[in-house]
């Protein structure tokens, strides 16, 4: 299947599903040159290991089914897995706890994902208004951003200065510049962003929304990576 959108959507509408899965959502940010951390959908725990020697330690392990909604509560995520035994008996134990607590739920696999350091997070997404077309998001919290509510929004497709313009409209835009002893943030990491999720929504018509949240935004020159990626389509 590769990361070709049209591939994608077709696999999730085959099984009459409206969000792409999780490494079908990092295979699809890919596609349109997001970065997202190293990653590989695991099938069996040796598999598992294989490509956690790819990856390199930590990573993280996580179901991947359609069915389940809340992985953490069903015991269907691993954080901070640091050697292969740990990956072997977390891709059994996710498996199992999933068997006993989501019986008849469809399992796709394990996905092994890089664990990502420490950095700022922001939230970038998108959807379609039904007087302004495709809208493009960016705000600054993680999951506190239902709390700062600190957002701005633009109509897509976006210019690089359209971009830049909505990074310096948060109120929290002084925590790029450097805060409290943290070093400056890769604005410009996180502008490339914005401007990719507007090529996306603008050009993927069977994309209703996108929700790349948290983006981890490193230190100035280092980058940013999209930690969980979510696409629901029309």
């Amino acid at each position: 299947m590769g990361c070709r959108p049209q591939a994608l959507v077709e696999a999730a509408r085959s099984e009459g599903r409206r969000k792409l899965l999780e490494h079908e959502s990092l295979c699809l940010c890919e596609y349109y040159g997001i970065p997202v951390p190293r990653y590989g959908l695991a099938h069996s725990s040796a598999e598992a290991v294989e490509i956690a020697k790819r990856i390199g330690f930590p990573v993280a392990m996580k179901i991947v089914s359609p069915d389940i909604m809340h992985k953490s509560d069903v015991g269907g995520v691993v954080l901070n897995v640091r050697t292969f035994e740990e990956v072997q008996e977390s891709y059994t134990s996710i498996i199992r706890n999933v068997m006993l607590r989501a019986p008849g739920a469809r399992v796709h696999g394990v996905l092994v994902q890089e664990m990502l350091p420490k950095g700022l997070e922001v939230i970038v997404g998108a959807t379609r208004d039904p007087y302004f077309g495709p809208v493009v998001m960016v705000g600054i919290g993680g999951v506190f951003v239902e709390v700062l509510k600190d957002v701005s929004f633009r109509a897509a497709p976006l210019t690089p200065v359209d971009a830049e313009e909505m990074l310096r409209d948060l109120k929290g835009y002084r925590l790029f510049e450097g805060f409290r002893g943290e070093g400056p943030r890769d604005k410009a990491a996180v502008a490339d962003v914005i401007l990719r999720v507007s090529e996306l929504i603008t050009e993927l018509d069977e994309v209703a929304e996108v929700d790349l949240n948290p983006v981890v935004v490193f230190e100035e020159g280092q980058g940013a990576k999209v930690a969980d990626a979510r696409f629901v389509l029309r």
